[in-house]
């Protein structure tokens, strides 16, 4: 495998898909040696293969408005990869939502999915509708709208979508009841889902809670904990909700935590009440920090700016991709920062990663340190498969465990003769190489 000759024919067939390939090549790069090492994956193309989707579904969803008006916005869903087991991926309603990046997380997603060890495959989905100040009739007339295109096209053992940007619980409703009302059957075909039809406790805040148990776990290689550690978070969804809290439970006061109009920095800490109001201001569906500092007079509001440049222990970037850039590392090292764990899909640019692994920094990427919220819809299918729910604490402790075992995998392929662990090249092959594997025994199909 020439990973510059693939690229460049990848840029030809797919040119402008910048997210997209820039996940391919961090892929490719990663592993390039292993896979020229096993002519098998070449005879049988697995690359050639594997970079590009199973197929892409595309569909208009017309809508009326509370005003009368016809509303149309672009839908997709990509399905990337089923070697071992149904697609899976959470669906994202967002005006920024593009085919480019819907395929960077559907190609992420093969990947994640297959480090949980659990059986799902990589696909993505989502729409450049904004659920933004629109009424709860606006936003269920959407949801209609799209599942009665999509629902053909999925099933629990086909390809179960998730929430993920803009789909919560409220959406995730809607959908399911749509896609009951068109199948006639209730089944695990939506992760999500809520407590009293199918859901699982702790799906909310699942991938926060992997992230600060992945960071756990390289901290320990180092003899450290979060104990007494200082925290910043990017972002205030269930994400980083979920981080606030973990982390908190462990020792570490959250100082720093950001929206899209800027970031909170609390030196007392943001817990117990502070958590809860952001999660108030996070319902207003109004996407502002803002008035957290109105209301702890000793916070302070930073507008326009990202909490990269406070002096912290652990950074934790859980808001969305390439927003970590290299001027948010370089300044990051300068204060002391050991650990940065990637909370949201591929959130360090490829300049931010080169200066945090220069300087030898804990570095968990995001296809392994978020890993935690698609672990747990894999468990919310299994629970739905058994007809039975668990238990928080189960739950808790099983997401912990798929959490270690995914960072043992990242050690056992990462690891150099030195000691120092590439957690981006342990994940990207122990990742690739089950679904690499799935492929050839399966035939070329």
């Amino acid at each position: 495998m020439n990973v510059d000759k693939l690229m460049l024919q990848l840029e030809q067939k797919h040119p402008g898909e910048v997210e997209y390939l820039q996940a391919v090549r961090e892929v490719l790069e990663s592993i390039e040696d292993i896979y020229n090492q096993n002519p098998q994956f070449e005879a049988a193309g697995i690359v050639e293969r594997i970079v590009e989707p199973d197929r892409i579904l595309t569909f208009k969803v017309p809508w009326v408005g509370d005003d009368g008006k016809v509303n149309v916005n672009l839908a997709y869903r990509v399905q990337f990869n089923n070697a071992i087991g149904p697609y899976k991926g959470g669906l994202r309603f967002h005006p920024s939502v593009n085919l480019s990046g819907l395929k960077f997380l559907g190609f992420e997603q093969i990947f994640k999915n297959s480090l949980t060890t659990l059986p799902m495959g990589g696909g993505k989905g989502g729409s450049d509708f904004d659920p933004k100040g629109k009424s709860d009739a606006e936003v269920m007339r959407f949801c209609q709208g799209f599942m009665m295109e999509l629902w053909k096209f999925i099933g629990p053992e086909t390809d179960v979508p998730a929430g993920d940007i803009g789909v919560g619980g409220r959406e995730i409703g809607f959908l399911y009841g749509m896609y009951r009302k068109l199948a006639r059957e209730n089944t695990g075909i939506l992760t999500g889902k809520g407590g009293n039809w199918g859901g699982s406790v702790i799906r909310p805040e699942a991938t926060g809670f992997g992230n600060v148990y992945f960071a756990k776990e390289m901290l320990a290689t180092k003899s450290e904990t979060f104990e007494g550690k200082t925290v910043a978070i990017s972002g205030f969804g269930n994400v980083s909700w979920g981080a606030a809290l973990k982390a908190t439970e462990l020792g570490a006061k959250v100082v720093a935590i950001s929206g899209p109009d800027g970031y909170i920095y609390d030196a007392d800490g943001i817990a117990g009440e502070k958590i809860d109001y952001m999660l108030e201001l996070r319902a207003s569906n109004n996407d502002v920090v803002a008035p957290y500092a109105e209301k702890f007079p000793n916070a302070k509001f930073f507008a326009g700016q990202k909490p990269w440049n406070q002096k912290v222990d652990i950074a934790l970037p859980c808001a969305i991709q390439n927003e970590l850039n290299k001027e948010d590392a370089e300044l990051l090292v300068k204060n002391g920062c050991i650990c940065i764990s990637e909370g949201a899909n591929m959130p360090c640019t490829p300049e931010a990663i080169e200066v945090i692994q220069d300087n030898k920094l804990l570095y968990g990427p995001g296809k392994a340190a978020n890993a935690g919220g698609v672990a747990t819809s894999g468990l919310e299918m299994s629970q739905n498969s058994m007809k039975l729910n668990w238990s928080r604490e189960e739950v808790d402790t099983k997401l912990h465990s798929i959490m270690c075992n995914i960072h043992e995998a990242c050690v056992a392929y990462g690891k150099d003769a030195t000691g120092h662990v590439d957690y981006v090249k342990g994940a990207n092959i122990a990742g690739f190489l089950k679904v690499a594997n799935a492929m050839i025994d399966q035939g070329v199909i």
